[in-house]
């Protein structure tokens, strides 16, 4: 509903109700009054005038009281519907207004959800679609003996399945993401031996592409959940090598003091687009030039997730020549913590 709302400044319900009923009875009482004193009208006359005019300015000052009221059930209907499109027009300052607004800012939440959802399914079809006719067509072969069971062909069904399995993990920590309830296990972590594993896993991979280390102090800790530490660095360490050129280098340093664990991880592939510096740690982002590469787009959002339950800060570090730079520093261990 449009149009002037005078009770529209008032910052309660009551207040409006109040003000309602006051202006409503002086006008009532005034024009049967002057219809008697005045006018000289009979009492038949005058107390229907009295009766409308009270009513017109019922309607005139109680004018969008209630018209948010039932936008919110137009909204709520078409929400069951599957659209989460329609806001409800919210001026007033009173309970109805915020009510009003918490209602639009629900329904732009839950448009978000339904579309990160609908994201989601089309997202986790397409990566399990794609590893799984590979899978398919490598045993259709097999089966009908157009290839043999040889070493190469089973290195590539190999990569198939752990492509799957890597999704299955992703998603998993996915899950625990959106329930929000992960806890962690932090205690005193030696780094280096957390860094080195997850060397060993990256380089398990097969990639052409070379590990340089630096943990300074060499006995450097932290205070960390040591698997959650593990899956920041493996993410990391397996986006490096994914943009890394055949015998480059991917650069890792950790430096331990007073303040946390700073954590760096660089390699010489093309860097990032600056269009897509904001997106990078995004759900299922894929950067041009992935395709093809494994990549799920979901290990770096992962990473920020597990660096965030630290209370700690992940980013991507400014442009600087080649290559793009993580950085992660995790807090110190609290004053007086077990």
């Amino acid at each position: 509903m449009t149009g002037p709302r005078p009770l529209d400044p008032l910052r309660s319900i009551k207040a409006k109700l109040g003000v309602l009923v006051a202006v409503t009875v002086a006008v009532s009482s005034f024009v049967v009054w002057y219809g008697l004193v005045h006018l000289d009208w009979r009492p038949r006359y005058t107390l229907p005038v009295a009766v409308l005019l009270a009513l017109a300015v019922t309607q005139l000052l109680a004018r969008g009281m209630t018209s948010p009221l039932r936008s919110m059930t137009t909204a709520a209907r078409a929400m069951a519907r599957g659209d989460y499109s329609l806001r409800v027009q919210a001026t007033s300052r009173d309970e109805v207004g915020e009510l009003a607004r918490a209602f639009n800012r629900m329904a732009a939440d839950l448009e978000v959800a339904d579309q990160e959802r609908r994201e989601l399914v089309a997202n986790v079809s397409h990566e399990l679609r794609t590893p799984i006719a590979a899978l398919q067509a490598i045993l259709e072969n097999l089966a009908d003996g157009v290839a043999q069971p040889d070493p190469a062909t089973l290195q590539t069904a190999l990569a198939q399945t752990e492509r799957l399995g890597r999704l299955v993990r992703e998603l998993l920590d996915l899950s625990r993401i959106d329930a929000g309830s992960q806890p962690l296990d932090r205690h005193d972590v030696a780094v280096a031996p957390v860094v080195q594993a997850a060397i060993a896993e990256a380089a398990m991979t097969g990639r052409d592409v070379r590990f340089a280390v630096d943990v300074a102090p060499p006995d450097a800790r932290a205070w960390a959940d040591g698997a959650r530490l593990h899956q920041v660095l493996a993410n990391l360490l397996d986006n490096a090598a994914r943009h890394s050129p055949p015998g480059g280098t991917v650069r890792v340093s950790a430096t331990a003091d007073a303040r946390g664990l700073h954590l760096e991880v660089a390699d010489d592939g093309p860097g990032v687009a600056p269009d897509d510096r904001d997106r990078v740690f995004d759900r299922f982002y894929r950067g041009a030039g992935t395709a093809g590469t494994g990549s799920t787009g979901l290990g770096l959002a992962i990473a920020r997730w597990a660096v965030s339950l630290h209370g700690g800060r992940i980013a991507l570090a400014p442009p600087s020549g080649s290559g793009c730079r993580f950085i992660v520093d995790l807090p110190t261990r609290p004053e007086g913590s077990a």
